[in-house]
Parts: C-alpha cells; sequence; structure tokens
C-alpha cells in the first residue's frame, strides 16, 4: 500500500529525516518510535501529504505524493499532534464540515455520521460544543474527523498525547477497532501502547531507521538474553490432597477406634517413624524430617521438578520459582539466549504438569527502544 524510497527532508541545511526506505502493507498497524526530533512526525506528515519531500520517492496505492497529492489525500485520514479542531463549533457540525472538506456530498454525510459518532463513542456528545469538552473527547473528535470519508489509511500522531490513564486505555480499545478496516500509522513515545496495538515497528535515531520488525524480533535481535515469565502447577502438587481434606484424614487417624483396628496401628507406626522412634529405621527417620523441613520452607516440593524440567531445555541460562500462588500454582522467571516459549512450554506440557500462563517478561520493549534511540548498546538505565 505505502512505498517509500531513499524520502528525506532538509530544512535549510538541516536534515530532519532521512533517507529512509520501508514499506508497510494494506491492513498493517505501524508504529514510529523515536526521541523527540528523531523525524517521526516529519515522515507522518509527508505520508499525509502536509509536507513536501526534499528528495526520494513515496506513494500510497501506487500514486506519488508530489505528483497527485489531491487524489493521496482522499485516501488518508490524519489526526495531527494537535488535532485542527474549532472550539467553538458544535460536534455534529465541526464533522459535517471535516466531511465536506473532503469532498463528500451531504447524503454521504447524513449516511455516515451515525457509524462515525458511534465508532468513536461520540453518541452522546454530538450536540456539544467541542470547547466544552475535556480533552479525551476532543481527541476524539480529532479521530472522527480523520474517519470521516472513511479512508484506507489512517495516521495518526501521538494520538494518547496528554490523556489520563482511564482516557489512554479508552483511545487503545478504540485504535484496535479501526485496526479491523484501516491500515493505520501511529507516533508514540508511550512504548507499552505501541506495544499493543501495533503490528510492526519503526524505530528513528536522528532521522533514520535504525531498525524495523515486531517487538519480538527486535528484542530477539538486540538483547543478549530474553525472559519469560510462566505459572505453573507441578504434577507432584496437584496430586496432593487439598489442605481441609488432609486435616480431615490426619485427625481421623489421631482420633481412631479405641479397640485399635489395623489402620490405626499403622497410623501410629507411621507416626513413630516420623518421630524418630529407637526402634525404627534412622534412615527413614531423616528422610521424614527432611521432608518436613523443606515442606515448611517451601510449601510443596513439585517445584523441583518443575526447575530441572525447564533447565533440561537447550537455551535455557536459569531458572527461578516464585512463592506457591493461588491453586498451588507458581511463577517461573526463565533466562534464555533467545525466545523459547514454544519449547519451555512443551517441556513443562509433555513432563505432566499444568501450563497456566506464559508471557515474555516486563521491559524487554522499553530495553530494546533505549539501546536503539540511544545507540550506545547500553540499555541498563
Amino acid at each position: 500500500m505505502i512505498r517509500v524510497e531513499n524520502l528525506s527532508k532538509f530544512y535549510g541545511g538541516k536534515r530532519a529525516l532521512g533517507p529512509v526506505t520501508f514499506a508497510i502493507e494494506v491492513g498493517e498497524t505501524v508504529g514510529f518510535l523515536g526521541l523527540n526530533g528523531a523525524g517521526k512526525t516529519t515522515a507522518l506528515r509527508v505520508l499525509a501529504c502536509d509536507l513536501l519531500p526534499s528528495g526520494g520517492v513515496v506513494s500510497v496505492d501506487g500514486i506519488d505524493v508530489v505528483a497527485n497529492p489531491h487524489e493521496v489525500r482522499k485516501r488518508i485520514g490524519f489526526l495531527p499532534e494537535f488535532p485542527p479542531l474549532y472550539q467553538d463549533m458544535v460536534v455534529c457540525e465541526y464533522l459535517t464540515f471535516a466531511g465536506r472538506m473532503r469532498g463528500m456530498s451531504s447524503a454521504e454525510i447524513r449516511k455516515r455520521l451515525p457509524t462515525v459518532l458511534a465508532r468513536t463513542h461520540l453518541d452522546d456528545r454530538a450536540d456539544d460544543i467541542i470547547g466544552h469538552l475535556s480533552h479525551g473527547y476532543r481527541q476524539r473528535v480529532g479521530v472522527a474527523q480523520a474517519i470521516i470519508h472513511d479512508p484506507s489509511l489512517l495516521i495518526l500522531d501521538e494520538p494518547t498525547r496528554g490523556l489520563d490513564p482511564v482516557q489512554i486505555v479508552e483511545m487503545r480499545n478504540m485504535i484496535n477497532e479501526l485496526k479491523q478496516s484501516h491500515t493505520i500509522l501511529i507516533s508514540s513515545h508511550i512504548l507499552t501502547e505501541i506495544s499493543q496495538t501495533c503490528d510492526h515497528l519503526l524505530v528513528l535515531r536522528e532521522g533514520e531507521i535504525v531498525a524495523s520488525g515486531s517487538e519480538e524480533e527486535l528484542s530477539a535481535g538486540l538483547l543478549e538474553i530474553n525472559k519469560i515469565v510462566m505459572t505453573v502447577v507441578a504434577k507432584a502438587d496437584a496430586e496432593r490432597p487439598a489442605e481441609g481434606e488432609a486435616k480431615g484424614a490426619e485427625d481421623g487417624e489421631a482420633k481412631g477406634d479405641a479397640d485399635g483396628d489395623a489402620a490405626e496401628g499403622e497410623a501410629e507406626a507411621e507416626d513413630g517413624e516420623a518421630k524418630g522412634d529407637d526402634d525404627g529405621d534412622a534412615a527413614d527417620g531423616e528422610a521424614e524430617d527432611d521432608k518436613d523441613g523443606e515442606s515448611e520452607k517451601d510449601g510443596t516440593g513439585g517445584y523441583k521438578d518443575v526447575i530441572a524440567c525447564l533447565e533440561a531445555v537447550d537455551g535455557v541460562v536459569s531458572v527461578e520459582a516464585g512463592h506457591e500462588l493461588h491453586q498451588r500454582a507458581r511463577s517461573y522467571r526463565i533466562e534464555c539466549t533467545h525466545d523459547l516459549r514454544p519449547e519451555v512450554s512443551r517441556a513443562v506440557v509433555e513432563a505432566g504438569h499444568s501450563l497456566l500462563e506464559l508471557s515474555h517478561g516486563h521491559g524487554e520493549l522499553e530495553r530494546t527502544f533505549v539501546k536503539l534511540v540511544r545507540g550506545d548498546g547500553d540499555a541498563s538505565d
């Protein structure tokens, strides 16, 4: 859909962007990452036909943005960093105006408007004055004007800028809904938002693209150690009786029949072994003591089987088990030389353990981003 070859932009003798080359296919959601001044906004403005390039070739659906910008604009919806809103206009009035600016007829606008209001969750604000809306709602109006003409390409420059946490979640959900019918380009400093909404990332530094790929591809290519977090119920822990059942059984044995049947005798014999009876086997007593000590310290012993299972996977560097969670599950943090999620999950399941959750360790994208934009190979800060 989008083809960019050796694109560059200069302001006088100062280079703001390029040369950069990339391609974006139909249906993709692509995030532009970079520090202030990296060239993100410049690249988006060129693609939106809001800024002429100094050199290179840029085409959208095979149409050159320099030779035929008006035809390209018909296919593009653009939300600048600061939305072009008229504060004294009513929401519906403004969106009607935006539709007319896009060449839509009155009939087309009337037909399209309910859909746009619904998709941007502005149904109950349609008759409000824009200047009376909160910042979050004004940002939604900015998105609404960008999609009023149903463009195939949607360009959003810092769509979550200035939003509070609740509004950020709402904007993220809206973008995920728009992904179903638009190719989307997003610029943002909020890395978690990029991670949760974009399929592909372009990282810029000083006007150049220094990396391109998915979050997993960037992390695997730049980080020497990958972190995986998994939640597992060990087979041994799953098979042990529930706490209430175990206590009931123990009380029943302790309060057995006074006549002393065989079961009571066996229970008393086991108690004697556990207490290190002088007539019992000393080795058995020590083993039982060790088991009791381990149970008090670590809760259950099944986690050691999981650790051994994981450490046997080629490429695993270390495994650390957390405390027991609800329903006898534990979390395990795994450091490995590359992304081993398929291998470690397969090993756990084949060993008879129950895998409840599997994910990358937190902070991988942030560390990768710092490495890329700083260009010094140090992501420890």
